[in-house]
């Protein structure tokens, strides 16, 4: 079968699906109510990012349909229905931390035993290297997804971020052919399905993505990164994520100065501030952290001198700026904030 034709298969199973949850969580109540918290003010469908993992399951039933081996994936897709299964059931009922947190690590590990199939990473690596380096990996993989999941607060964010991870990834494989390019293409239609539904310029978003969604390109994207760092050796691709990080990992370094509870809802990232105290439209928000992260990660590709101390000074470089950038914007206008804290308590 022709491989145009098989995404067009896809995008078509993709749509109908949506269609089809749209009924199923209007029928059942998936609905995500506004509080104070929230950075929309109506109620919305919840959980249309199920497609993301939708498009990953429709991908593999084809490419096994056609003959290919889809062996080394197994282990990722079964951590991705786990962690996405238990992400919806967060989304209609809501589950102690701990249980999530627990899915998520058991999910990670059947991601990595994917990898080290597709690359055998870890041959005549002694034991205790493979530990200490599992170990590390988990934690740091872990922590992206929640801040992925963490970083979902406005219409179009989540996806749009997702398309400048995935496309920059399209471009790196061409060259270094680190995975199946169906794979990120099909990874992508999923995307652009949800965008129609969701990342709307005019009128309001006909779902959100959930946990389901967040998590579930979240975990999407963090297999085929961890497939190109497990080839090439070099962690700064990790640069692909590298907007989100600096402004999770400010936030919740923020929020622990504040003894803030981190397990409550709050609006304190940046993108929250744009949206809510400044009253910015959520699609230029969303379309100014898709290009800023697309601009990183293209000059990373195309720019930066292929060589680990390049992409290490480069990283480094454009991490220190991305704080600095923070840091001024929270001082400039946080007050904002602060002051609508305090409307909520008279």
């Amino acid at each position: 079968m022709n491989i145009y034709v098989t995404y067009c298969i896809i995008a078509a199973i993709l749509v109908a699906a949506e269609l089809v949850y749209f009924r199923i969580a209007d029928r059942f109540n998936v609905i995500d109510k506004p509080n104070e918290r929230s950075s929309h003010t109506t109620i919305v469908l919840r959980g249309g990012g199920i497609v993301f993992s939708l498009s990953m399951i429709v991908w593999a039933v084809l490419m096994a349909v056609q003959g290919k081996s889809i062996a080394e994936y197994l282990p990722f897709l079964c951590g991705l229905l786990l962690v996405a299964g238990v992400s919806f059931w967060d989304d209609v009922h809501s589950l102690p931390d701990s249980v999530r947190l627990v899915v998520q690590f058991v999910a990670t590990g059947l991601m990595f035993w994917s990898i080290v199939l597709a690359t055998g990473g870890l041959a005549g690596m002694p034991w205790y290297w493979v530990v200490a380096i599992g170990i590390v990996a988990l934690i740091v993989f872990v922590g992206a997804t929640d801040v992925i999941n963490f970083m979902d607060g406005i219409n179009g964010i989540t996806a749009g971020y997702a398309l400048a991870v995935l496309v920059p990834l399209v471009l790196v494989n061409r060259t270094d052919g680190f995975i199946d390019e169906s794979y990120l293409v099909a990874a992508i239609l999923g995307v652009l399905v949800f965008s129609f539904f969701n990342f709307r310029l005019k009128g309001k978003a006909k779902c959100f993505a959930g946990d389901v969604g967040s998590i579930g390109i979240a975990f999407i994207m963090l297999f085929a990164i961890g497939l190109l760092i497990a080839r090439t050796s070099d962690v700064t691709w990790l640069v692909f994520l590298l907007v989100y990080g600096v402004d999770g990992v400010c936030t919740i370094a923020h929020r622990i100065m504040l003894n803030e509870n981190l397990g409550e809802a709050h609006r304190k990232h940046a993108y929250q501030l744009m949206a809510n105290e400044l009253g910015m439209s959520h699609v230029v928000v969303s379309i100014f952290y898709m290009a800023l992260q697309l601009a990183v990660s293209l000059v990373m590709v195309y720019l930066v001198p292929n060589t680990p101390l390049a992409h290490w000074i480069y990283l480094v470089a454009v991490l220190i700026l991305l704080a600095l950038a923070y840091l001024l914007f929270m001082k400039k206008y946080y007050h904002l904030h602060a002051e609508y804290l305090e409307t909520l308590k008279k």
